[in-house]
């Protein structure tokens, strides 16, 4: 079987990529490496020994996506390409509009244009938007707070429109809440162009003193220790994750919801504190005002995903930061 990685360069798409290349499947992965590197495909190669196709294009490109598809027999998609950032699109809300909703519809017209209509899409928690209660389970209210969100919640539509339309469509969307993480190998793991914008990877490289101070942003939220609380999920398991979606849309047509989470909550400080403990080493943090548009706590009711897809999580944050660790110090990150 083969399947299409969209974004498969890409610190979730990386790691789906080993997962599926070490079950015996055959993919084929495009990217822009807007947010990526091409080293990361030698480094999936080298972690599975196993060869793959790959496309350096743009998904809007419709022309290039068609050429893509003539000249492979796919049979799935999974799609993970898109801009992420959240400042940044309210910073440039066009930009991620037209990127994330423009380029899913060009894909979803050529799969459609091919008879593929099987397809995982990696969306997220952030359509929850400020959720009324927590644990989230997947029929809570959607909404956003920001184009990236926005954008999703759009997407998701689209894609729900589409079944609907043509009931030969099997779509799994993936609600996935925070995830950190790298590879066991150390080889693959999140290493964003920049500056980076979540948690895990700016905390290490301020460990490894690389960057000054992480900042904390809030320490006034009716929570344990007053700072935020998220629902942070190995990416390991959330890769595994997308598999078990394979499996359920290769057999199942509709349109299937899943949160992909742990079900438990970590705040801001017990992430820098557990960092700390089983790496030995010091995180420089001062503490900040909220930023806007952030929530108090957001964690997953994972157990549709376990009832349906037989997907249950392993790994705690003890291993999430390790990974972490290793990741930074066995990366190009080292030099």
């Amino acid at each position: 079987m083969r399947i299409l990685i969209t974004g498969g360069a890409g610190y979730i798409g990386s790691h789906t990529c080993v997962e599926l290349l070490n079950s015996g499947y055959e993919i084929v992965i495009i990217d822009n490496f807007s947010n990526s590197k091409p080293e990361v495909l030698n480094r999936i190669q080298q972690i599975t020994n196993k060869n793959f196709k790959f496309y350096h294009i743009d998904l809007l490109d419709k022309l290039a996506l068609e050429n893509v598809f003539d000249d492979n027999q796919i049979d799935a998609v999974i799609h993970f390409a898109g801009l992420k950032v959240l400042r940044e699109s309210i910073q440039f809300p066009l930009k991620y509009y037209h990127n994330n909703v423009c380029g899913t519809l060009t894909l979803c017209e050529v799969m459609d244009n091919y008879k593929v209509k099987r397809l995982v899409f990696s969306s997220s928690a952030t359509v929850y938007g400020i959720p009324k209660k927590v644990p989230i389970e997947e029929d809570s209210p959607l909404s956003g707070t920001n184009p990236y969100g926005y954008s999703k919640v759009i997407i998701e539509n689209v894609l729900s429109d589409l079944y609907r339309s043509d009931n030969e469509w099997s779509i799994a969307l993936l609600r996935y809440f925070n995830p950190i993480g790298a590879h066991p190998t150390g080889l693959i793991g999140e290493d964003p162009n920049g500056v980076p914008n979540n948690l895990m990877p700016y905390l290490v490289r301020v460990a490894a003193g690389r960057l000054e101070t992480l900042s904390v942003f809030g320490n006034d939220y009716p929570t344990k220790d007053g700072t935020g609380i998220r629902d942070y999920i190995h990416v390991m398991d959330l890769s595994q994750g997308h598999l078990k979606a394979l499996q359920k849309i290769m057999t199942d047509p509709g349109v299937h919801v899943y949160n992909l989470g742990t079900g438990n909550g970590y705040s801001v400080l017990e992430v820098v504190q557990t960092f700390e403990k089983v790496t030995g080493q010091k995180v420089n943090y001062k503490l900040a005002p909220r930023r806007s548009g952030d929530i108090a706590e957001c964690y997953a009711d994972a157990h549709k995903a376990k009832t349906e897809l037989g997907w249950t999580p392993s790994r705690g944050l003890r291993e999430m930061c390790i990974d972490s660790w290793r990741f930074l110090l066995n990366s190009s990150l080292k030099s």
